[in-house]
Order: C-alpha cells, then structure tokens, then sequence
C-alpha cells in the first residue's frame, strides 16, 4: 500500500506530512489509520520534541473521504490522539481546509497558515454536521463564529480563521509564521512541554469524556440518512442536492 503519511526528522522537530493525492488528503480508513501509527511512534521517539503536521498538493485536508470514511470512533481516536501526545503538535497549512480536516486543526496545540489558505464547515451541505470534530473546536474557537461557519458552510480566509481562534497565526509564508515556533519549542524542555500542555488541554479533555459518545452515534445516524445520502451522492455527482432553493 502507498505510504500515505511521511515522517522526517530535524532537530527535535518530526514532520509528519499528508500525502494521499488522489482525495486531496480527505480523510480516509487508511490516512486516519496511518497518521494514528505515526503519532504513536513520535510519543514513544525520545529525539521528537514537537510534532510538525504538514500536507503536499495545495489541499490540507479535504474532510471525511466519502468513498472509503473511517469508522467514527477512528476519528475520535486520532482528534484524541493529537490532544493527549505528551508533546505538542503543531499544524502548517498552505492550502484548503474543509470540514474533518478542521477538526485536525482543532485539535493541534499551535496552527500557523499561509495567506492562501481557505477553510470551511461543508457538513450541512452534505446533510450531516460537524460533530465528532466539535469535541476540540468547541472549547477552543468563538462560538459565534462557530455558529455562523457551521450553519452557512461559507468559505473564509486565514485571517478569519486567526481571528476565530481556528488557526493561531497566518502570513504571506507560513514557514516564516512558524519559525519563531519551532525556535520556541526546540528551547523548551521535554517536561516543561508536556506539563503545560497537559494544562492547556484539559478542558479539551472533558469535553471528549463528556461528549465523545453522544457526538460518535450523532454522526453514525447521520452519515446514514437518506438526507446524507442524497447530499453526498450530490456531491460525487457535482451537482445541488434537491433542497437547494
């Protein structure tokens, strides 16, 4: 099998890059699958003093792959995944976000993206919502803002997602962005990153053993509706689905 997620390493920072072409990174079995095994080897690699999350192709993350989806409580384990490494993650996109692959962003301790970069909640353009995403992207992003992306599924820029808290940094290069990161990071001690993180994410945490299984059988009953249906095969078709007015 192609290897979907590339691991690189430079002093104390390993990169793990997205690299499924063909669905524009969108978040299939095998991706969600590949990128928890990475994850899982960086946690236990005493060189990787942060985590670097980065993508090829002009695509971050597509959302949900619609033709080959994970299991829902896969994608639970992998947002949880990201929240709990006892090391920070770090996101870099220079190019689209859509629906799952904010949950990603949600989920990373520090995102920084290029000025290029355009994110949306496309869920309820599909007839599903952004459930099993909204355990690490409630806690952290403007509830307002929140209201009005997830309801609308209208495409925004990176300074929006700056101001919505989505993304903690953008400009005209995103490698500039997150040089004074990485510098950051690489000063930092091993236990100093992971007590502080540990701080940071723990109302994250709550919100994952509170929510995390009311949201996983939301999104299984959803995926699984005839307005679900009806929205993906539209999509697939690259037409409006029939509600459209």
């Amino acid at each position: 099998m192609t290897e979907l997620v590339h691991t690189a390493h430079d002093r104390g920072i390993t990169t793990l890059t997205l690299d499924s072409p063909g669905n524009r990174n969108a978040l299939s079995a095998a991706l969600v699958g590949g990128l928890a095994e990475a994850l899982t080897r960086c946690g236990k690699d005493g060189d990787t003093r942060a985590v670097l999350l980065t993508h090829t192709g002009n695509t971050f993350c597509a959302g949900a792959d619609l033709r080959d989806p994970p299991k829902p409580g896969a994608l639970v384990g992998l947002l949880r995944q990201i929240v709990e490494l006892r090391k920070p993650v770090v996101a870099r996109v220079t190019g689209h976000v859509r629906a799952g692959g904010l949950g990603l962003l949600g989920a990373c301790d520090i995102a920084a993206a290029s000025a290029t970069a355009t994110f949306a909640f496309t869920e309820v353009r599909i007839g599903v919502a952004p459930a099993v995403i909204s355990l690490p992207l409630l806690p952290r992003t403007d509830p307002r803002a929140l209201a009005r992306y997830y309801l609308t599924g209208e495409r925004f820029d990176a300074a929006e997602a700056v101001r919505t808290g989505l993304v903690t940094a953008a400009g005209e290069n995103a490698d500039d962005v997150l040089a004074p990161v990485l510098d950051g990071l690489r000063r930092a001690s091993p236990q100093g990153l992971a007590e502080t993180k540990r701080l940071l994410t723990a109302t994250v945490l709550e919100t994952f053993d509170r929510d995390a299984a009311d949201l996983t059988a939301l999104s299984a009953r959803l995926f699984s509706s005839p307005q679900a249906r009806e929205g993906m095969t539209a999509f697939l078709e690259r037409r409006d689905p029939v509600w459209v007015v």
